[in-house]
């Protein structure tokens, strides 16, 4: 089933502002919730992260139904890669080295705020690059 262009656009927003001030404040604890956040959305679809969750419940009522759709997998896939980064970030933060952790963060927050600002889904291209490979492969 398809979902609503504007839930994966709203949480990449909310994840811009997160890794933002997990970047000015250096905290490791913010960053395992955007870890966990990430990881239920790559386990269970944008719409099981917590963002998701807020987008459905408090926003999308309040901005009408939605009038473009996506399919899921490409979203999803994305929130794998955002948890990638955002782990190896809470490595870098918590037992280091000391550069890993702004450097993943860095990485995670620039592909949220490239989806957030201009609707461009890095995670989401990466998928279709990668199913065009392999259905050329296969």
């Amino acid at each position: 089933m398809d979902i609503d262009v504007r839930g994966p656009r709203f949480g990449a927003a909310v994840t811009t502002v997160v890794l933002a001030v997990v970047l000015v404040t250096g905290s490791a604890w913010l960053l395992a919730w955007q870890t966990l956040a990430f990881a239920l959305g790559a386990a269970g679809g944008v719409g099981r992260s917590p963002y998701g969750w807020l987008f459905r419940t408090a926003v999308r009522p309040r901005i009408g139904p939605p009038t473009e759709f996506e399919a899921p997998e490409p979203p999803r896939f994305a929130q794998a890669v955002g948890l990638v980064f955002a782990g190896l970030g809470l490595v870098g933060y918590t037992f280091g080295p000391d550069w890993l952790g702004p450097a993943a963060t860095g990485a995670a927050l620039a592909a949220a705020f490239l989806n957030a600002g201009f609707g461009y889904c890095l995670g989401c291209e990466m998928y279709l690059l990668l199913r065009r490979l392999t259905v050329r492969a296969g």
